[in-house]
């Protein structure tokens, strides 16, 4: 397990470092781009309208309980903007992109296509990866803020509209609770949660068991493991958001 800990970090290094090396491969990037974005936008729009609503629902819920009706807005629009916007996002470019990124890898690993690009001194990393990784961090980026919108806006019909709640003090707690920095971390995690999937998805690409099974075993096993690593790492950038800056009314 460390070994493999340890080429996955590896891997994402070499991936960093390619970042910045010539010639980029815009082609690639432009197509993967288009290609993750057409298979995750529906789903992502589909998935952030009962977020949204659920977390509106039993904040709702919670806030009258407590008599604290007036800091619902605030409540479910934080909630869906730091925490479920990023995650539905990264779930949502795991599940369908990356996995789209370990089955066309792997099948190139198994067809010795990576092994003869090396031969031929060609970087795989740099020629294959590294288009996709920036392709899922953009998409994911762009993602989180159409799952923020979404999310919101249903937040507040569910919350106006079912619960009879008064659109002035959803939007007066939301203004005066809320910060830039709350945008800010929702919009970091998704572009980090987009190159670990990235990341994942391509490193069991690259070392798949063998044969076609092999491949089938290696997208599932992405999948699984970029989930593991997302709410970990969301736990952490959470714990050090919290920390770094304080509430808005303390």
């Amino acid at each position: 397990m460390l070994r493999e800990t340890g080429k996955l970090f590896a891997l994402g290094l070499d991936i960093i470092r390619g970042f910045f090396q010539r010639p980029f491969q815009m082609r690639e990037f432009i197509q993967q781009s288009w290609f993750i974005a057409s298979v995750t936008i529906l789903p992502t729009a589909l998935v952030a309208v009962p977020f949204g609503a659920v977390i509106s629902l039993q904040f709702g819920s919670l806030a009258r309980q407590l008599g604290a009706q007036s800091y619902t807005g605030a409540g479910s629009v934080l909630a869906t903007v730091q925490q479920a916007s990023p995650l539905v996002t990264a779930l949502l470019v795991a599940g369908a992109g990356g996995s789209a990124i370990c089955a066309d890898i792997g099948a190139r690993t198994i067809r010795e296509e990576i092994d003869a690009m090396e031969v031929l001194g060609v970087s795989a990393v740099q020629r294959l990866i590294v288009p996709r990784v920036l392709a899922s961090m953009l998409v994911a980026l762009l993602l989180n803020g159409m799952v923020s919108v979404i999310g919101v806006l249903g937040g507040y019909f569910f919350n106006v509209i079912l619960q009879g709640g008064t659109p002035g003090a959803y939007l007066a707690s939301f203004s005066a609770l809320a910060q830039l920095p709350d945008l800010w971390v929702g919009e970091i995690k998704a572009l980090i949660f987009g190159f670990i999937a990235a990341v994942v998805a391509a490193y069991r690409g690259l070392n798949p068991a063998g044969g076609p099974k092999g491949v089938g075993d290696a997208v599932n096993q992405s999948v699984v493991i970029t989930f593991l690593l997302l709410f970990v790492v969301n736990f952490v950038i959470t714990l050090i958001y919290l920390q770094i800056v304080p509430g808005k009314l303390s």
